[in-house]
């Protein structure tokens, strides 16, 4: 088998998975029958995600730089942590029948916590302390995996969030497509 293979098939699996997560999400959207209420208390939860996102999209630059600053001074994965706050509050807004909503954001906690998160803290580390050395490590032993350290790691690099990376990690595309699916529960709610 080549190197290449590996990678190959990677990207394959991480298509499969993207391709879920959008059938999952539009199968949310078509039998959702969201309320005001539920619109807006997912509201709070997706915008802040979305709110920590655009931030760290805004310090990070892939691999190349071990980036400390901005949100990544408290958690080494926020964009992790906003998507978790995405999915809690895209759940809650759709509001399914018997409360079906609750079990898709119960067995997305099971997959993201026993599967997706423990996976990228075994793949990511290991690329990162290789490629930044005893840097990482230091950060590493600092600041979370996910939920936010109460401290922030004392050395952030001076890096300022820029639009100019946030437009690289195609953050603003979330950013529209979580507009149009606002928009969306917010006209089944208006108009049951």
């Amino acid at each position: 088998m080549t190197s290449t293979q590996p990678n190959r098939r990677s990207k394959a699996w991480g298509r499969v998975r993207l391709a879920a997560i959008y059938a999952l999400v539009g199968a949310l959207l078509l039998r959702a029958t969201p309320t005001s209420l539920s619109v807006a208390l997912g509201g709070l939860f997706a915008a802040a995600g979305e709110g920590i996102r655009f931030w760290s999209a805004g310090h990070l630059t892939k691999t190349r730089e071990l980036v400390t600053s901005g949100p990544y001074r408290f958690s080494r994965n926020p964009l992790y942590l906003g998507r978790l706050l995405i999915f809690t509050g895209l759940a809650l807004a759709a509001e399914l029948p018997y409360r079906a909503n609750l079990f898709v954001l119960s067995a997305g906690y099971l997959v993201f916590f026993a599967y997706y998160l423990p996976r990228k803290e075994r793949v990511e580390p290991a690329r990162l302390r290789e490629v930044h050395g005893a840097a990482y490590a230091r950060y590493f032993d600092a600041v979370p995996a996910l939920f936010p350290a109460l401290r922030p790691y004392d050395q952030d690099g001076g890096r300022r969030w820029a639009a100019a990376r946030m437009l690289r990690n195609r953050e603003h595309w979330m950013v529209l497509a979580l507009t149009a699916i606002w928009i969306w529960l917010t006209y089944r709610a208006l108009n049951p």
